[in-house]
């Protein structure tokens, strides 16, 4: 058994005739991680409080057939070949236009009905303190030109950091915008318990500019400010002080789902270079997350649609019991030439890269 509770052996299977496993890391610390390779899915993550009690700070399932049959497929998952939202699922490369499944009508989103959350991946590399997994996208798969072999390794430092990397190759001009979306509850879970709301939780986020959306989450056009709204979090504040606020863009979103604007660097960089984010505080545990990038934004999102089902260890979800932090580019670029581009081409190497940090105050 994982410090999580969780039984590896309720991992292993045959799923599309590969092999999937759980896989655990720790640290000298005492931290744990323990990661699927079906879906490249982050299932639990063991993260000390104040006083260092050891408790699981992501929502995630207990066994493999929880898993493949999730009511929210998404939970700690790698997302690929495009996170987020692509309008009508439809873009254009080199004059062809290409349409892409539905899976969230009217737009395609997460890539597809059957995204990098839902194959299994090869297992490259496990050691004490990082695991690289890799998967092969086929010419055409979802919809998406060329050949996209990706690799994505997740370690664990000394330091409390899960450091998650990704690179990515192609042999035909593609989209390539991958993330990680686990779900985090800084409290920490408990087993047989409904998982708490996140709305005490503080954030400090470096960021001046959002992507306003439709009521479809498809960005509008262009940036705006998030001086004078509920979007500015450059000094703390409670998730919750301003979820429900008499906004549209709070409607639009049905609380926070939302990619704000990385920074520029500003000193605010780790030793990898890497740009401080956001910072998340749980006041009455002292736990506390701290979030680096590389990409231009982040998707902000609390967990506005889950509905209270059983998840990891007998946990259930309710709505807003979690918040995520999707290390991306902003949502539907390749229609929208004002943002930086997700346009991988044959010779170039893609590489994005997101860390999680874990601390006390």
């Amino acid at each position: 058994m994982t410090k999580s509770g969780l039984d590896p052996k309720r991992f292993e299977s045959i799923i599309d005739g590969k092999n999937t496993a759980l896989y655990t890391l720790q640290n000298n610390q005492g931290m744990e991680v323990c990661i699927s390779n079906y879906g490249g899915t982050i299932i639990s993550v063991m993260a000390p409080d104040r006083n260092g009690h050891l408790a699981n700070v992501v929502l995630g399932y207990d066994n493999i057939e929880t898993l493949t049959h999730a009511p929210e497929p998404t939970f700690g998952c790698t997302i690929g070949r495009y996170g987020n939202r692509i309008a009508r699922g439809q873009f254009s490369l080199q004059g062809h236009t290409y349409q892409l499944p539905l899976s969230q009508a009217p737009n395609c989103l997460h890539g597809g009905m059957k995204g990098f959350h839902y194959k299994v991946w090869d297992v490259l590399e496990h050691t004490a303190q990082s695991l690289r997994i890799g998967y092969v996208s086929p010419d055409g798969e979802e919809g998406f030109p060329g050949t996209l072999t990706c690799e994505v390794t997740f370690s664990l430092t000394e330091d409390n950091a899960i450091r998650i990397e990704y690179k990515a190759t192609t042999d035909k001009l593609t989209l390539c915008n991958l993330t990680n979306h686990s779900y985090f509850n800084l409290v920490g879970l408990t087993d047989g318990q409904p998982a708490p709301v996140i709305t005490d939780h503080v954030m400090t986020m470096q960021s001046d500019e959002f992507i306003p959306v439709d009521a479809t989450c498809i960005p509008l056009g262009g940036r705006a400010k998030v001086e004078g709204t509920p979007f500015d979090f450059r000094m703390p504040h409670t998730l919750g002080e301003r979820i429900d606020a008499d906004d549209e863009q709070i409607r639009n979103g049905a609380g926070y789902d939302h990619c704000f604007c990385v920074r520029g660097n500003e000193g605010n960089v780790n030793a990898q270079g890497e740009t401080l984010f956001c910072t998340v505080e749980h006041p009455a545990s002292g736990r506390t997350l701290t979030m680096y990038t590389n990409e231009p934004g982040v998707q902000l999102y609390t967990a506005n649609w889950l509905n209270g089902f059983a998840a990891i260890n007998g946990t259930t979800c309710p709505r807003r019991s979690a918040f995520c932090l999707e290390a991306q580019k902003h949502p539907d670029s390749p229609n929208h030439p004002e943002f930086e581009q997700a346009t991988l081409a044959p010779g170039e190497t893609y590489r994005s890269v997101a860390v999680y940090k874990f601390g006390t105050k």
